[in-house]
């Protein structure tokens, strides 16, 4: 409660007064409407839904007693629908072609209307096409059975001449259909938009429904063959490392733990390939690169999540800057796998340019010119400390290189509108990277930043094993002070670099990251099946 000096009357009285209250019990009165409202929308729609799957059971069940099965092994088809689309899609109305062809795609709209009846099907990519199923070509038994047995959502085979409709629609012009695989339940409303809660729990339904949930899986797997392809251009060579480590490390993160009953030890999931990768390259393959699945048990986002796909890349003798370029190179590439520009359009409409060189710029230098102050590896933590108290910045593990990155953060990231590698950060925070060859304190790493977001890092490894094991013990001791995300010692890996690991250079980038850069959509529209509560 608060006084007012000029209205002494009004201390003693609540705050918004009687008005205030009247206007907060009708606005949770109008809440509690609403909650009910939809929830006998939700029981509405649940009850529906049963007495349609009820009536689907009772079609299958006599499709299959009457020796007609309504999930038959195979059907013959001779084409696809996005074929016949391709090769006769110039056809003027009214025209007819003699092929006979035999296809099949999901019912997805359906029009009985007498002795001929209209249905549309789907093919897995969206495409779509007529068929139209007439009394005069079928017969009565087939019409009959067509009008009594298909729903939408069916699976259906149809077998007929090409043509085109009176109104110029692309048809089939049915002789005989067959249930390729009967629906039980019904599809939902196809004008209507999915809310975000269904496409992610049912993406078989987004995926039937939606052209950008189509799209972008194709999308997807354009972008990760043009990954690969730029790899194999460049003589690497792809491996795969074990998802269940003994030992979690190669990155700052909380891990997710399992048992194994036949070793009776505790396992963890991998959180990064990267130890595993640089004992590769200790074994001498010198390009290496793996795309992967890391699982790390923290928080989900628009840009997290706690599974997710991810690619790393070792190049000996490479450094940093080697690995800049050929990051930059490869999402130009993938660029112009999905779009067939470096200028790609986001889903809002948005255009961004991935194309040029990118700007590279220094992590201190940004941070001081955006803070006002000078600010270098030297800065005290107190310093640093009392500018996060000033411009409340929140530091949970208090050292310099902590500071460092989240005061960047604040002031520096949030400027960045074109693709740029933020270079040379506090050697407090990368434990796997070597010092930089000319600046004391800070270590030859990258952060590459677009949209906002990091996408992808590098670093000149470090591969001096005597160092290695200092920075390890150091993370050991953060670990005891309370860091969850700090490394354990991992004396497998050190025993590897003992054997000596040629100089090189290493990057990693989240696949599921790229494509937001590529899309301009959520971390959960760029995944196929993501991970919901």
């Amino acid at each position: 409660m608060t006084s007012n000096p000029e209205h002494p009357d009004l201390a003693a009285a609540p705050e918004g007064g009687e008005a205030s209250s009247r206007i907060a019990a009708a606005d949770a009165l109008a809440n509690d409407a609403a909650a009910e409202a939809a929830a006998a929308e939700a029981a509405a729609e649940a009850a529906a839904t049963n007495e349609q799957q009820l009536i689907r059971l009772g079609k299958r069940e006599r499709l299959n007693e009457s020796g007609v099965e309504a999930y038959p092994v195979s059907v013959p088809i001779t084409t696809t629908i996005p074929a016949v689309r391709a090769k006769y899609g110039d056809l003027v109305a009214d025209e007819t072609t003699g092929d006979v062809v035999g296809l099949a795609g999901r019912v997805v709209h359906l029009r009985n209307t007498g002795k001929l009846c209209f249905v549309s099907l789907q093919s897995g990519d969206g495409t779509r096409i007529q068929a139209m199923v007439s009394l005069a070509l079928v017969g009565d038994e087939a019409l009959a059975g067509f009008k009594e047995f298909v729903d939408l959502g069916d699976h259906l085979f149809v077998s007929g001449e090409v043509i085109s409709s009176r109104r110029g629609e692309l048809s089939v012009m049915v002789a005989e259909w067959k249930i390729a695989s009967k629906a039980l339940l019904p599809l939902p409303n196809l004008h209507s938009e999915l809310n975000e809660e269904t496409r992610m729990r049912n993406r078989y339904l987004d995926l039937i429904v939606r052209d950008e949930a189509r799209v972008m899986v194709r999308t997807r797997a354009a972008a990760v063959a043009s990954l690969r392809k730029t790899f194999a251009d460049r003589d690497f060579i792809e491996v795969e490392t074990p998802m269940l480590q003994t030992m979690h490390g190669g990155a700052a993160a909380r891990p997710f733990s399992t048992h194994s009953n036949a070793f009776d030890t505790e396992l963890f999931l991998r959180i990064a390939p990267e130890l595993f990768l640089k004992r590769a390259v200790v074994g001498g393959v010198d390009r290496v690169f793996e795309i992967n699945r890391n699982f790390r048990n923290e928080g989900a986002d628009s840009t997290h999540s706690p599974e997710f796909a991810m690619l790393e890349a070792y190049e000996a003798y490479g450094d940093y800057n080697t690995m800049a370029t050929l990051t930059q190179t490869m999402i130009q590439n993938a660029a112009l796998a999905v779009a067939g520009s470096h200028v790609v359009t986001w889903a809002d409409g948005t255009e961004y340019d991935l194309g040029g060189d990118w700007d590279r710029i220094s992590m201190y230098e940004s941070l001081s010119e955006a803070a006002g102050v000078r600010i270098t590896p030297q800065t005290t933590t107190e310093e640093l400390k009392a500018l996060a108290a000033r411009e409340g910045v929140e530091v949970h593990v208090p050292n310099h290189g902590k500071y460092v990155e989240e005061l960047w953060e604040h002031f520096v990231k949030g400027s960045l509108v074109r693709p740029t590698f933020v270079m040379d950060f506090p050697i407090e925070t990368s434990p796997l990277t070597r010092s930089h060859r000319s600046l004391a304190g800070v270590v030859e790493k990258w952060d590459l930043y677009i949209r906002g977001f990091e996408l992808a890092t590098a670093y000149s490894e470090l591969v001096d094993p005597v160092i290695q094991r200092e920075r390890f013990i150091e993370q050991a001791l953060l670990g005891a002070a309370g860091d969850d995300e700090a490394m354990r010692l991992d004396e497998e890996f050190l025993r590897a670099l003992e054997f000596g690991m040629p100089p090189s250079g290493g990057m990693g980038m989240g696949i599921d990251r790229l494509l937001m850069a590529l899309t301009g959509l959520g971390i959960r529209e760029t995944i196929l099946f993501p991970l919901v509560k």
